[in-house]
């Protein structure tokens, strides 16, 4: 083996130590990125809650981060793009990324995904409406989209959204990164009081 090899294996091996070193440090208790699919999020959901049986998490804590799991997970499922480039990529499976993890006194739910650009404004306001409102506004806006949406099978009208914001009690942290002409990247935060009121 050559000696640039070698330095590129030991690169490798240190950026393995590193990377989980970081999450130690950050206190990142899951991580995943790939394709997301049913079996996938199922998947997710049982690593994360082993992950909170490990430490003991009080259930009525652990019950809302796995209700918000769900619905960030299908979120993904339902309306993330492929790939922002399609390179090596299912036609037709969604691709993003989600970390679990703790700060302070509260867990933190952090997804990314694929979106179309023609998709960005509607999101982006959609956010801007749920974050302004109270927690009487949201159960009032809950209501009203059930009421009056005719949802389909993808969901839709920031029903999902809603919930979130609903059962974190936090303003919902997002992001949106242009990728190209047609995708960018969207980041969701999530946070989560472990002291629930």
């Amino acid at each position: 083996m050559s000696s640039e090899s070698l330095k590129s294996e030991s690169h490798s091996m240190k950026f393995v130590y590193n990377f989980h070193k970081q999450m130690r440090e950050k206190n990142l208790n899951l991580i995943y990125e790939g394709a997301f699919t049913q079996e996938i999020t199922k998947a997710v959901l049982t690593m994360a809650e082993r992950k909170m049986d490990e430490i003991h998490e009080e259930p009525n804590v652990k019950k809302k981060v796995f209700n918000i799991m769900v619905e960030c997970l299908q979120n993904i499922c339902k309306h993330g793009s492929e790939s922002g480039t399609n390179e090596g990529k299912s036609e037709g499976i969604s691709w993003g990324i989600i970390m679990v993890g703790q700060q302070d006194n509260s867990y933190f739910v952090t997804t990314g995904n694929y979106i179309n650009n023609n998709s960005v404004e509607g999101l982006k306001s959609k956010l801007l409406e749920i974050n302004t409102l109270d927690k009487e506004g949201l159960k009032e806006l809950y209501k009203l989209i059930i009421k009056t949406v005719d949802l389909s099978p993808k969901g839709g009208a920031g029903l999902g959204l809603v919930d979130i914001a609903r059962k974190s009690g936090t303003k919902l942290e997002y992001d949106f990164e242009k990728i190209n002409d047609f995708y960018s990247f969207y980041s969701l935060l999530i946070r989560i009081p472990r002291i629930i009121e």
